[in-house]
């Protein structure tokens, strides 16, 4: 029979090597979600292979994470942890988007379908930065199709009415969502309208020299 202070001393050591396997995994976990900012930061800058490449580093980790939470479901299946994935989901559904011109499927990122949802929500979020670098360079029609997308986006998710209580968080999202696309519509067409104007003025101009050069010839 086993006495107390060799009990104690298993759980002592078992303890510490959950510590360990905790410490790493949150390690883990953090280097998902910085290393998946990256890749936007890097999808925005159009680097697209570097984007990638740190996605794939991503997934090989979130891959070891899932291989952890077999035996520790405790340690992995954390806030932090869905965050990451969110993060994760977002990234690759933005860069798909912008490389392919469609949505990737939650299957394909390798994430449930909650993270994907949200990450989704998110994606909203960078399509009005697209937008906004799109008009800075005088590309009102690129603005127009991010702002095409956003909306898309906006109202398929609206119609999950189901996923509300479903899952937690979206109706924040999709509060924060909407203000976004509304701000970028109004952004978008203020530019629309000068641009517009602009092309008239150049117009009315061309015909005012034209006009002066004819009365000259008289």
């Amino acid at each position: 029979m086993a006495s107390l202070k060799t009990v104690l001393k298993q759980i002592r050591r078992e303890l510490k090597s959950k510590e360990k396997i905790r410490d790493k995994a949150q390690a883990d976990v953090r280097k998902v979600t910085s290393t998946s900012k990256q890749a936007i930061l890097f999808i925005h800058q159009k680097k697209f292979k570097e984007a990638r490449r740190l996605l794939e580093k991503a997934r090989e980790i979130i891959s070891r994470l899932n291989a952890v939470a077999k035996g520790h479901p405790d340690i992995i299946h954390s806030g932090l942890y869905d965050i990451a994935l969110q993060e994760y989901a977002e990234a690759n559904i933005f860069l798909t988007l912008v490389e392919e011109k469609r949505f990737i499927t939650p299957m394909e990122v390798n994430v449930p379908s909650i993270d994907y949802v949200l990450g989704l929500a998110d994606v909203i979020g960078e399509y009005r930065r697209l937008a906004l670098d799109a008009l800075r360079e005088g590309n009102a029609k690129k603005s127009e199709e991010c702002l095409k997308v956003m909306d898309e986006i906006y109202t398929e998710l609206m119609a999950m009415d189901e996923a509300y209580m479903l899952v937690p968080g979206l109706r924040r999202k999709c509060d924060v969502a909407r203000k976004i696309i509304e701000t970028t519509r109004g952004d978008v067409t203020h530019e629309v309208r000068r641009q517009s104007l602009e092309k008239y003025m150049i117009r009315f101009e061309k015909l005012e020299k034209r006009f002066e050069a004819l009365e000259k010839g008289r």
